[in-house]
């Protein structure tokens, strides 16, 4: 049986009177995929920032292998060790990258920080290879790749520190179809060679059944729905997960439905 990568545990998180995240619990495995969807203000994203370690709940638990990281421990190595458990992959590619540093050297300066010994010049020709992208690509700018390249070194940047789970941020969204399938593929290859664990944040229901097992409906701050990703997709339970499935445009869509049917979910005043 897969090892538990990643267990959450009743997170809460409140805003002034608002509860941005409001009793999420949710386990990852060992090579697992789980998506976490929902619309802008889901709580989604607040989820994930938790357990990346950017923000604090108020209270729950967010375990990688057993290990509390809502406990607060002091000092740069320990941080440093816990920045390696999870890593994250941003939407926007260019934006994440030093637009003055190389592909070699920002692979180089990530494993400077967390890994001061060892033979950095082969492990980043490994991740550079791992990631589909040659030595050409090496020496070269982030302004002189493609948008489909840049976010393969956001990847193998993400990947240089090993780590258990990768956190993904709508990670292809600011791609074209065709480039997202290609990095899609790619992910999902690197996830059956390593067993990594991604977290998908999206708003994306295409991607999410591309390369994720389990999902969660995320809506004001609760997991509404919560299961096997075909069975979530294709026989939804939950009034809303409907909502989010019908909301994606096909022939015969009609939007003015959609509208009526979000003002009957709307929390009545």
């Amino acid at each position: 049986m897969p090892e538990t990568l990643l267990e959450v545990r009743g997170l809460h998180r409140a805003y002034g009177g608002v509860r941005a995240v409001d009793d999420v619990s949710f386990q990852l495995a060992e090579g697992g995929s789980l998506g976490i969807v929902g619309e802008s203000g889901s709580g989604k994203t607040t989820t994930a920032r938790i357990v990346l370690g950017l923000e604090s709940a108020d209270a729950g638990q967010v375990l990688i292998r057993g290990e509390d990281r809502t406990v607060r421990r002091r000092g740069r190595a320990e941080r440093l060790r816990r920045a390696r458990q999870v890593q994250l992959v941003f939407q926007d590619p260019y934006l994440s990258l030093d637009p003055r540093t190389s592909v070699r050297d920002a692979l180089r300066e990530t494993l400077d920080l967390h890994l001061p010994r060892g033979d950095h010049e082969g492990r980043i020709t490994e991740l550079l290879d791992q990631v589909g992208l040659g030595a050409g690509q090496a020496g070269a700018l982030p302004r002189q790749l493609s948008g489909g390249q840049r976010q393969r070194v956001a990847i193998a940047r993400a990947l240089a520190v090993q780590p258990a789970v990768l956190v993904l941020d709508e990670a292809v969204a600011a791609l074209d179809v065709s480039v997202q399938a290609q990095i899609l593929n790619l992910l999902a290859d690197i996830r059956e060679r390593t067993g990594i664990g991604y977290l998908f944040i999206t708003h994306d229901l295409g991607v999410v059944r591309c390369v994720t097992d389990e999902v969660i409906v995320m809506r004001h701050g609760r997991i509404v729905e919560a299961g096997p990703t075909d069975r979530v997709l294709d026989h939804p339970e939950h009034p809303y997960t409907r909502l989010l499935l019908d909301s994606v445009p096909r022939p015969g869509w009609d939007p003015r439905a959609i509208a009526g049917a979000r003002r009957a979910l709307a929390p009545q005043k």
